[in-house]
């Protein structure tokens, strides 16, 4: 969701990481939308040459997309082929999370994978060539180079999903045909059973995105048939569909095929492990190794990072990873079980056997509810966090009398609470006018959770546009601190360098938080 701060927050991030003029292609591409090279140009009023520099350095950072559609000209002219450019929003906030991505392969594979994902996000897109290159110069001097050793590194992060072949560099929209026309179109009834249209972006991102079997292919022997992949069997199919997704992406051979961060794998561990912690802290321990024992099982074919509902599993396969987890070998099949019943698993009878799933959804938006209800009661106290609650849960408009006798406020304080919630856009109020012998009018109250949840989340963005701001303040007002020799950082230089680190490192710190929430509501 690219709200108002939103946007800053995102322009701010590519300032600090390209420069000023490179931001200011991207805001332009974040607040106009889709756009020509020309419209782009005539917005920014920067030279041509200029313009272009900016898009193909997003373009190489994964930050903008670019794509081809057909545009009618005029009557009697035949229509032209021109090129169109997107920010990617969520992208460009991921940069605030490659410390959390080097995490996850630091912990789930190796230092070696580390370092080689630490190229790809540092340069956005490498070939399988420049990454082992990177590679063998990070080496430390004296140490042997194995060049095997290197690929199996790249092989292991492709196996995991950690990296994949980038999409086509501008893939070409046909237009809409009759079937994909709008549901507008059509009568009211049967426009409710039609899905949304997809918009031109979607379309777009779709169109670029190499197919499943292709984006994870590597062919590491391009002269054989030799083929390291883990989605494609061998022989010379491989090579061929190989050979094919080269054509659809522009590389002439294998070694000019270029390769990335897969976000989008990295975002479904880091909503995985929400998920676990949120039900650790809501219910127990043996309910949470349950669950990751049930999400570690099927990862793999999850098909989407929002997926409601996990994939069904057996008993015997989920107590069978409850037991490759130290803490779970002292869980009895029985205790595997009531974890299943406090997780609402309801057990699904297909054949003979029994399946369970998890609810997804559910625990993202508990966990949603809790961080709300956990701003408001910083925010405004605790008869604020009372009346809140009560309000998130019920669901309904509640007049203000009943919402006193049930949190046990003070109707007077009551009123000046809801007002307040209002003022800064938590409640929606609804005025009720009774004429009778008497004209009387009641207030009404209630939380609306989707227009509620893009409120906070535009603020949480505020938050953190305000510390990472912070953060570039300290580092330039003490820059000449930081370059000092460390020799040389004692008395009173060494106690401002120490204010410094310990100012940042709880700035940095305070932003890693912040943006775990951010994901609770933008990315999961």
């Amino acid at each position: 969701m690219a709200t108002q701060y939103g946007v800053q927050l995102a322009v701010h991030l590519i300032s600090s990481h390209f420069g000023n003029l490179v931001a200011k292609v991207c805001d332009c591409l974040l607040r106009k939308g889709t756009l020509t090279l020309a419209s782009v140009i005539r917005f920014t009023e920067l030279p041509p040459q200029q313009v272009k520099s900016c898009i193909l350095v997003l373009i190489q950072h994964n930050c903008v997309q670019a794509f081809a559609i057909q545009q009618e000209v005029g009557f009697g002219e035949a229509p032209r082929v021109v090129t169109q450019y997107m920010a990617l929003f969520h992208n460009i906030l991921h940069r605030m999370r490659f410390a959390k991505f080097l995490a996850i392969v630091s912990e789930e594979l190796d230092k070696e994978c580390e370092e080689i994902l630490e190229g790809l996000l540092q340069h956005g897109r490498l070939t399988l060539e420049q990454i082992l290159d990177r590679a063998k110069s990070n080496q430390s001097e004296g140490e042997p180079v194995v060049q095997d050793a290197l690929r199996e590194s790249f092989l292991k992060l492709v196996r995991a999903h950690f990296v994949e072949r980038c999409p086509a560099s501008e893939p070409f929209l046909a237009p809409p045909s009759e079937e994909e026309t709008p549901a507008r179109k059509r009568g009211a009834k049967s426009a409710k059973l039609v899905e949304e249209p997809q918009t031109i972006e979607q379309r777009a991102i779709a169109a670029a995105a190499p197919m499943d079997a292709k984006r994870f292919s590597v062919i590491i022997n391009t002269g054989t048939d030799v083929d390291d992949s883990p989605n494609v069997t061998a022989g010379e199919k491989r090579k061929q569909d190989a050979l094919e997704l080269d054509k659809e992406t522009g590389a002439s051979c294998e070694k000019d095929v270029l390769w990335r961060a897969n976000f989008e794998e990295f975002v479904r561990c880091l909503r995985h492990k929400a998920c676990i912690a949120n039900v650790k802290t809501r219910l127990d321990d043996g309910a949470a190794i349950v669950l990751s024992a049930m999400l570690e099982a099927t990862r793999s074919e999850e098909k989407k990072v929002k997926t409601e509902n996990s994939v069904p599993l057996s008993m015997d396969t989920i107590f069978e990873g409850v037991m490759k987890s130290e803490a779970g070998r002292s869980m009895t099949l029985e205790r595997v079980r009531g974890s299943l019943i406090q997780l609402g698993c309801a057990p699904c009878v297909r054949g003979a056997a029994e399946s369970y799933s998890v609810d997804l959804k559910n625990i993202i938006e508990l966990a949603q509810n809790d961080e709300v209800e956990s701003i408001t009661l910083k925010r405004y106290g605790r008869d604020a966090y009372r009346i809140f609650r009560l309000l998130s849960k019920s669901c309904r408009l509640l007049e203000t009398d009943k919402i006193s006798d049930t949190t046990f406020v003070e109707k007077k304080d009551t009123a000046k609470i809801l007002y307040q919630l209002w003022k800064d856009e938590y409640l929606q109020m609804e005025k009720l006018n009774l004429h009778g012998s008497r004209q009387s009018q009641f207030l009404l109250w209630k939380v609306t959770k989707d227009t509620l949840w893009g409120h906070v989340l535009n603020e949480m963005y505020h938050s953190a546009l305000n510390l990472s701001l912070r953060v570039a303040y300290e580092l330039e007002q003490e820059q000449e601190i930081i370059q000092l020799p460390r020799e040389k950082r004692v008395g009173a230089l060494g106690n401002r360098f120490e204010r410094l680190r310990k100012v940042r490192i709880l700035l940095e710190s305070s932003l890693m938080k912040l943006d775990d929430a951010i994901m609770l509501f933008n990315d999961f």
